[in-house]
């Protein structure tokens, strides 16, 4: 019995170790924040054009786990994405998510009124699922950018 008992533990146990394993893979809304903070900053600093560039880059200081920048003009058209550098130059105020809903024009408005949360449904780029994201936008200059994460 005590060994059915052990191996039943062990088993809880190896579940629980994996799923915070999982649970530290994803960035955290606080987190997501701290990016776009400094985000901003490197915006104010480098200016949009170079900050964009930067955003867009493969570098882990603007790519953590599924933490990643994105902007958009007023219009819906793709300034900077740090997970996929093909959007860059398209209008994807139309784009929805697996719902239907129209997710990029939503963060934009959220982002010209002053800032805020939007949530959608969209494929986890380390996942491959479709998976439900909530993403933080806010004006940086004529711009607006944001930082998502997924739940």
């Amino acid at each position: 019995m005590t060994v059915t008992k052990n191996i039943f533990i062990a088993s809880v146990l190896s579940v629980f170790v994996a799923s915070s394993a999982f649970a530290e893979e994803r960035g955290t809304a606080d987190e997501a924040m701290k990016l776009l903070d400094k985000a901003e900053a490197h915006f104010k600093t480098v200016g949009a054009e170079q900050a964009y560039k930067d955003f867009s880059s493969k570098s882990p200081e603007w790519q953590d786990r599924d933490l990643y920048v994105f902007c958009f003009d007023k219009a819906g058209v793709t300034l900077a994405h740090g997970a996929n550098e093909k959007l860059i130059g398209k209008d994807l105020t139309e784009l929805k998510d697996a719902d239907g809903k129209k997710f990029i024009a939503d963060l934009v408005k959220s982002g010209l009124t002053g800032g805020g949360w939007v949530d959608y449904r969209w494929t986890n780029p380390m996942t491959k699922k479709i998976e439900l994201k909530s993403s933080y936008a806010r004006p940086f200059g004529e711009s607006v950018c944001g930082v998502g994460i997924y739940k």
